[in-house]
């Protein structure tokens, strides 16, 4: 009787599983499907097999738009932006978790406030410190902007990894000479890696999809992102859906490689931000 109950649940679990798999992965491959398809085929074959496939869409995709170019935006804005958001959130978060001074809790809780705000309600004073430092319509503004949600999130997340790290270990370092700056880079920072890893990863997604701010920083075609140029691919009414979803799937191709490749130290990272954070 236990081993049928057992075997039951096991059916069930893994029903389930099955199920919520193909919730996820039917939209990205329907995505695919229709980007391999004409507009004839797209509205005359609603089939979901890839009938009279073709790489037109593709073609048209990187010969006829900027899209290499927007991909290039992308991955120029999203990678500054980590680097210079873990950069900070590194040194903010040890300054949160291992220094002590007067109102350290308020600054956490302020930068965890900081990043619940919507940035619909940031934009037009972000516009207004934008257009006086000379940076709109600019890759190194749009830089600039995504600082302003990635560096709190990278933080926050970094206090948790941060107080997972006994002090003791940065203690004795400082005992046989090191400095606090020496102790954080060359003890503690090692110890960190797999949550500096989660971060990045969190971080550059953040940034890579991120459309609302991109749209009202950017006007010029030529310093679009990849998310604006797939917007572009809508002119009025008129839904271009072929390009779209190539667009689509050419702009998720680069997160995805980067979270298989990254995906056992995010795994870990984690698990580390999670056990005294």
């Amino acid at each position: 009787m236990l081993n049928r109950l057992n075997l039951g649940q096991k059916v069930v679990t893994y029903a389930l599983l099955v199920l919520l798999a193909l919730v996820i992965l039917f939209p990205i491959y329907y995505m695919g499907i229709v980007s391999l398809k004409l507009p004839r085929d797209i509205y005359r074959s609603p089939s979901l097999l890839p009938v009279n496939a073709t790489l037109k869409n593709y073609i048209d995709l990187f010969t006829k738009m900027n899209f290499l170019l927007a991909l290039r935006n992308s991955l120029i804005v999203a990678g500054l932006a980590t680097v210079v958001s873990v950069l900070i959130s590194v040194l903010a978060a040890y300054s949160l978790v291992r220094l002590r001074y007067r109102f350290r809790d308020w600054i956490g809780r302020l930068i965890l406030f900081t990043y619940l705000t919507p940035s619909a309600l940031l934009f037009i004073p972000l516009s207004v410190i934008v257009a006086r430092l000379g940076l709109g319509n600019t890759l190194q503004g749009l830089i600039f902007v995504y600082l302003t949600f990635a560096t709190p999130l990278s933080t926050w997340l970094l206090m948790g990894y941060f107080r997972s790290i006994p002090a003791d270990l940065e203690e004795q370092a400082m005992v046989d000479g090191a400095t606090r700056l020496v102790a954080l880079f060359r003890v503690v920072m090692p110890l960190v890696a797999p949550g500096l890893i989660a971060v990045s990863v969190f971080t550059f997604t953040g940034a890579w999809n991120e459309l609302l701010l991109a749209l009202i920083f950017i006007t010029s075609p030529d310093k679009r992102t990849v998310p604006v140029e797939v917007s572009y691919l809508i002119t009025g009414d008129v839904f271009r859906w072929g390009l779209i979803m190539a667009g689509s799937v050419a702009a998720a191709v680069p997160v995805m490689v980067l979270y298989y490749v990254g995906q056992r130290f995010v795994v870990q990272g984690l698990a580390a931000g999670a056990v005294k954070g």
